[in-house]
């Protein structure tokens, strides 16, 4: 059984080194592959002396590089984890033993209910992380802990069926959706989280990370529970049409004359836009389950072509 370490970095040098050893010395028998993102500072070569096998994504973005790892190498339990030195190697065999044992097809490294708050030192990072958390739990009736964590235990299933759209830090809130949808096994561990030592920077901007996040969250809503999502449309709609026709229906009541013509060509056009906006959200419902079936068929393929291979 294989099992591959992958580590996305973009400047990472001052950490890199101990990293790629840590896991070295506590999963000898793993392959550790580190993908560099146009890195200036020699994070590749520290890297390769290290021990690690270097490879390169030139398009900008952790999005992007975790597309090209779940592309490139095939493995029958993935790790992934930050280049940051933030979490702890030992937590990795756990990972490892309830992926091979069938028993997660995501493993989630939960840094909130453990030491993230105390290590951490930018609340803004804190409060993102909560509401980011909340929203996923409310939209996906779901319970997870920690929704944006770096470190991640992957299924050969998980990996070769996940389409990545996200091409930025948005690449862990879509992972999490992905797992919650498809009704993938998802199994979380507390684990020790240490903030980044002083030499190494943040790649992270709160506010325009966190904004991407939050479009990324509602494009989820809409993609994955579009009945939903065009519902509450539909619905606004209809409440704007009726705060506007209430007032002409009471005057029509009082006095027996229908005033405000255009206003009530305008209403009924609302009417008309929120109804369709309504059989839009039933159409993609129908189109959306259609695909579940597909996307079902599509995982018993995958492990059909796996035995083969095995």
């Amino acid at each position: 059984m294989k099992t591959a370490i992958l580590v996305p970095c973009y400047n990472e040098s001052a950490t890199i080194e101990k990293v790629v050893l840590d896991f070295k010395k506590v999963m000898p028998h793993a392959d550790i592959y580190v993908y560099d993102n146009n890195s200036t500072d020699g994070t590749d070569e520290i890297a390769r002396n290290a021990g690690a096998i270097v490879k390169y994504e030139y398009k900008q973005g952790k999005g992007n590089v975790v597309r090209a790892m779940f592309r490139d190498i095939d493995a029958d339990c993935y790790i992934m984890v930050d280049g940051d030195d933030t979490y702890p190697a030992e937590s990795a065999l756990e990972f490892e033993k309830l992926v091979l044992d069938k028993k997660a097809d995501m493993v989630i490294g939960d840094r909130l209910s453990s030491t993230y708050f105390e290590e951490n030192d930018r609340p803004f990072h804190n409060t993102g992380n909560k509401m980011v958390r909340r929203f996923i739990n409310t939209f996906f009736n779901s319970d997870l802990k920690d929704i944006m964590t770096g470190m991640r235990g992957f299924s050969y299933e998980f990996v070769k069926s996940f389409p990545i759209s996200s091409k930025e830090f948005e690449i862990e809130t879509e992972m999490s959706v992905f797992a919650l949808t498809k009704n993938f096994k998802i199994v979380e561990i507390p684990i020790e989280y240490k903030d980044r030592i002083e030499g190494s920077e943040s790649k992270l901007n709160t506010y325009q990370d966190g904004f991407k996040v939050i479009r990324m969250i509602f494009s989820l809503i809409r993609n994955q529970r579009p009945l939903f999502f065009f519902s509450i449309a539909s619905l606004i709609l209809l409440v704007i049409a009726g705060i506007h026709f209430v007032p002409i229906l009471i005057k029509y009541f009082s006095t027996g004359l229908v005033l405000k013509i255009p206003t009530l060509i305008m209403i009924a056009m609302v009417v008309m836009i929120a109804a369709m906006t309504f059989f839009v959200g039933v159409i993609l419902h129908v189109l959306k389950r259609q695909h579940a079936d597909n996307f079902e068929h599509h995982l018993i393929i995958l492990n059909e072509l796996k035995k083969k291979d095995e």
